[in-house]
């Protein structure tokens, strides 16, 4: 996180806190006063100085994370009531009553089941073979964080799910701590893995905020187009970044287990220590690895516990209800909210009061404070304002086609940069790209599913992505590591939009 990158501290009545945390809060009131007192600027009438204030105050706030989400966006909502800004403390928190949000909620719940009964611990236990080289090895993890981007929506569980599991491999091949293999290894968790959560509508917070941003700005996207517009560009990012990782690393094709000859005690063996056997085999059935921490291949199957079968089915049911709902126009909230019902009846009992409160409930008001604050920029011609200024300002004019997308993504990308999570930055970025699109006529269908991809592809900073500040935390890599691979993978991101707008779209959309 930002706010505890800093070395220095700073006190507040007394209390100590991270001096970055600490300007967040002065700069955030600064910029509130100075809106609420200074005359209007430029040709800004009064209400719409008030609402970039109130917007700019929960900005900074959000981006320092100086307060939890959850408390700086409920301030903003009080402050459009309290400045007069909206009629009715209703409209205030108008955002909350998105269907976006109780979507996000439900599908934060389903991921929260699935890595609660342990689902992907019981395919990340069968990875290896003797025959597996630390080359194979990696692409082989690879497709288990590609395959399991299908059922499991949280990119950070897929990461929790297999750090244990990659040091498991590092001690059997007998390879060093901060080796090529590793290194490859935590940059397919950290940077590769987020990408596959952008193939389905379901796949993660930023295709759910997308696809509801879509659908309420441009036209209704169904679950089964969304697939067919986004799954096999991401196929090509997520294995274009993932070959980029090998090539990288140069990671070895010539060792094997066989020739290792491995007991599952090489090289200093703290991982199984550290991690915890308990992280790999609580999989309710067989051990998930053997003493080689190499997986069971001898064909006896997995036994599910009685909580996996139940969420294996459940989630089933949902994905075939999404495919069919595609085609009759059933809500995709409906199977999201019947599976969570299912899950929490007594009896099942495996969404819970504590899998309840483990929700990322910060983001849920950011997103829902977000939108009500974009209904007031909206409501009182602030968001035609800076748009238009803007284009005053930039030449887009003046700009062939290819450099005005250009110029938004990188202003996507930009503010990316800045936040914690890809789901914030969306929220806060595609409004406002989306209306550039409406005012320079571009299509607002491909800029959107090419901000996704912009965002989702690109990680600057350690705190920019979770899954990338855990491979950075609990693995080999540095800071210069994480730039140069979040570079890559930038780069990987703006090919496969250019591919996808110029060739694939069009035949599909």
């Amino acid at each position: 996180m930002p706010a505890s990158k800093g070395g220095s501290r700073a006190s507040i009545a007394g209390l100590s806190l991270p001096s970055f945390a600490v300007a967040g809060i002065w700069v955030s009131i600064a910029v509130l006063v100075g809106g609420a007192l200074a005359p209007p600027l430029g040709g800004l009438e009064r209400e719409m100085q008030l609402v970039l204030a109130v917007f700019l105050f929960a900005l900074v706030l959000w981006l320092t994370e100086a307060v939890p989400y959850v408390v700086s966006s409920t301030a903003a909502s009080v402050l459009l009531f309290a400045l007069d800004l909206v009629p009715t403390f209703g409209d205030a928190v108008s955002g909350f009553a998105s269907t976006l949000v109780f979507f996000l909620l439900l599908l934060l719940l389903l991921g929260g089941a699935i890595s609660e009964v342990g689902l992907g611990k019981v395919v990340a236990g069968r990875m290896l073979s003797t025959r597996s080289t630390p080359r194979t090895s990696v692409r082989s993890l690879a497709a288990h964080m590609f395959g399991l981007s299908l059922l499991m929506p949280s990119a950070v569980a897929r990461t929790v799910t297999f750090i244990p599991v990659v040091n498991r491999m590092t001690d059997a091949y007998g390879l060093p701590d901060d080796g090529t293999f590793r290194k490859a290894c935590f940059i397919v968790l950290g940077h590769i893995n987020p990408i596959g959560s952008m193939m389905l509508m379901t796949g993660g917070g930023m295709a759910i905020i997308t696809s509801q941003l879509i659908n309420e700005s441009v036209r209704t996207v169904t679950w089964v187009q969304w697939a067919v517009y986004m799954i096999p560009p991401m196929i090509l990012l997520f294995w274009l970044s993932t070959v980029s990782a090998l090539v990288v690393y140069g990671v070895d094709d010539d060792l094997t287990l066989e020739s290792n000859g491995s007991d599952g005690d090489a090289g200093n063996g703290e991982h199984a220590e550290r991690d915890g056997d308990d992280a790999l085999n609580a999989t309710g059935g067989d051990d998930a690895l053997d003493a080689n921490g190499i997986g069971d291949r001898s064909g006896g199957g997995v036994t599910l516990t009685r909580d996996q079968r139940i969420v294996s089915v459940v989630m089933l049911g949902a994905v075939v209800a999404w495919i069919a709902g595609s085609f009759v126009g059933l809500p995709t909230i409906v199977p999201a909210a019947a599976a969570v019902a299912v899950l929490s009846v007594p009896g099942v009992g495996i969404v819970d009061r504590d899998l309840i409160a483990d929700v990322s409930w910060g983001i849920l008001f950011l997103i829902g404070a977000m939108f009500s604050i974009l209904d007031a920029m909206e409501t009182t011609g602030t968001l035609d304002y800076v748009v238009e200024t803007l284009i005053e300002v930039v030449p887009f004019a003046a700009m062939a086609p290819w450099l005005v997308i250009g110029t938004l993504l990188a202003l996507a990308v930009f503010i990316r940069s800045w936040f914690s999570t890809a789901s914030a930055a969306i929220v806060v970025a595609l409004p406002i790209i989306m209306e550039f699109a409406t005012v320079l006529g571009l299509n607002r269908l491909y800029l959107a599913l090419s901000v996704l991809i912009a965002v989702g592809s690109t990680t600057f900073f350690p705190f920019n992505t979770t899954s990338v500040l855990l491979s950075y935390d609990k693995g080999p890599l540095g800071l210069r590591e994480v730039l140069v691979f979040g570079l890559v993978t930038m780069v990987h991101g703006v090919v496969v939009i250019a591919l996808s707008w110029l060739f694939y779209w069009p035949l599909v959309v």
